[in-house]
């Protein structure tokens, strides 16, 4: 019996249509996988039915237990029995382990918090799933498995009766998983139904009864795990075509002159537990070449790129080499002076001052250049500089002086382009450019890439959207838990190739 059914459900966002009409059913007491390429609408689905999109944000019907959900926060789908586990840890880092549990329910004598009481709860949830975490422990001091663990014991204490695990074990060790899967089976045989959303063939055949698939905002297919195989869900999760909206192949050979070069290459957790985001990697990037870097979630793709940028002491080890020559990045100040940029994934939170007019923006990385040796800026050379990028770039904007929060998407990311090629970069590292921007300036930055190409400017383009790897890059590689799995030339590479090198971890190059 369906204790979820989903009718024609919508939802937009900025540029995204993130569902799109939904259809579908999960069974009571299953652990029903939701499977598909990042922005296949996962997460989202998720989110809605545990009131994290509330009722009126999207179109069509959610029931649950035959009844439409109308929800307004997470506290009401949790009265119901309905809780989600965040892939975005929800904790407070400043309180301990049993306050961010109890959060929502805390025990109190006369509305005072009993904390003996509160920490004995605690400290019994964490014993009955096995989690070996000191419960007055403030969550500020644990390593983000332990974190990831916390938000799991934080929704059991809840007694839901529909458990959301949003890519759950993406930060969790391979004992944690282990554990996880432990009680996993322990609350299905209590009968709470729950939600899988991964990306992780292994722990989908490992755990999951059945498995949805969704593409684009579509549901595509579903299926009861025992009576399909791997291939069959790669098979549902591609098979698009790539669009027109991607500039024409290169015919002409890209230089063999390599630009970029790293040898045993690897990043360690910044949060001091020794485990390798980036595992003993070694490649290199030609000049005039796109190389395209794709995976899933923790997969290591942004802790490579930004290490190469940022230069962390201590956070990573092994050789670069730029023309052949080696170096050691010691900050991104260091790096612009080799040449080398970094387009961040999240151009709001790393790659814009939003409010700073788009001049500012343009030219924040560049100034030394347009600046005495006094240090004072030459404003009417800054101003030339910036219009004429605006220009190249097709930034759409009154004025340079307008303020760069109040742009699209799309023009806030050229903003974003523009400041660092005022740098004069000879290795551009792009990290999801396109992400959250519609069509038609994705078409725009493709062709700004393929240009720069053509220029000999080297670029590493780090992308969720198989049609954009594909589209793009002159060679592809795909890493799966901080190692490469595959790598495929312009020419060789599919979809459903790809897929299986992220998600099965196929050890082999061709």
């Amino acid at each position: 019996m369906a204790i979820i059914k989903v009718f024609d459900l919508t939802i937009e966002f900025p540029g995204v249509k993130a569902l799109n009409e939904v259809t579908l059913e999960i069974e009571e007491g299953q652990v029903v996988a939701l499977c598909g390429e990042n922005g296949a609408g996962k997460s989202t689905l998720g989110k809605i039915i545990a009131g994290v999109n509330p009722y009126g944000t999207y179109q069509g019907k959610v029931l649950f237990k035959g009844s439409e959900i109308i929800f307004s926060s997470t506290l009401d789908a949790e009265k119901k029995g309905i809780a989600i586990i965040h892939q975005e840890l929800n904790l407070f880092n400043e309180m301990t382990v049993a306050e961010n549990i109890f959060i929502s329910n805390m025990p109190n004598k006369g509305g005072v918090i009993d904390f003996q009481v509160l920490n004995e709860q605690a400290r019994e949830l964490l014993e009955k799933i096995n989690l070996t975490i000191d419960p007055r422990t403030k969550v500020k001091d644990l390593t983000v498995s332990k974190r990831q663990m916390v938000e799991i014991a934080k929704a059991i204490a809840k007694n839901p009766k529909v458990l959301i695990f949003d890519e759950a074990t993406s930060s969790l060790t391979n004992n944690e998983v282990s554990t996880l899967y432990d009680i996993i089976n322990a609350l299905r045989k209590q009968g709470t139904t729950m939600i899988y959303v991964s990306h992780k063939l292994n722990e989908i055949f490992d755990i999951c009864d059945s498995v949805v698939i969704l593409k684009d905002g579509k549901y595509v297919n579903s299926a009861r795990v025992k009576d399909i195989t791997k291939d069959d869900i790669i098979r549902w999760t591609v098979g698009r075509e790539l669009e027109d909206l991607y500039p024409p192949k290169r015919s002409a050979n890209i230089q063999s002159e390599v630009l970029l070069k790293v040898e045993d290459w690897s990043v360690f957790d910044p949060q001091g537990t020794g485990k390798r985001l980036v595992d003993d990697i070694s490649f290199s990037v030609r000049k005039g070449e796109i190389l395209g870097i794709y995976g899933l979630v923790g997969a290591g793709r942004t802790e490579l790129v930004e290490s190469i940028f940022q230069g962390r002491d201590g956070s990573y080890s092994g050789k670069m080499f730029l023309d052949g020559k080696p170096v050691n990045i010691k900050n991104p100040a260091h790096a612009i002076e080799n040449g080398i940029a970094l387009i961040t994934e999240d151009r709001k939170k790393t790659g814009l001052v939003l409010g700073l007019s788009v001049e500012s923006n343009v030219s924040l990385a560049s100034l030394k250049q347009v600046a005495n040796k006094m240090g004072v800026i030459d404003k009417q050379q800054e101003d030339e500089r910036v219009r004429s990028m605006v220009t190249n770039l097709r930034i759409k904007v009154p004025d340079v002086k307008h303020l760069v929060k109040n742009l699209s998407g799309g023009n806030q990311q050229k903003v974003v382009l523009g400041k660092w090629l005022l740098t004069k970069p000879r290795f551009l590292i792009l990290d999801e450019p396109t992400r959250g921007i519609d069509v038609g300036a994705k078409s725009e930055i493709y062709k700004i890439m393929r240009n720069l190409a053509d220029e000999g400017i080297s670029i590493i383009m780090v992308s969720s959207e198989l049609p954009e790897i594909l589209g793009v890059s002159d060679r592809i590689l795909v890493m799966k838990d901080g190692k490469i799995t595959g790598e495929v030339l312009q020419g060789k590479a599919d979809e459903e190739a790809l897929v299986r090198y992220a998600m099965g971890g196929v050890q082999h190059v061709s």
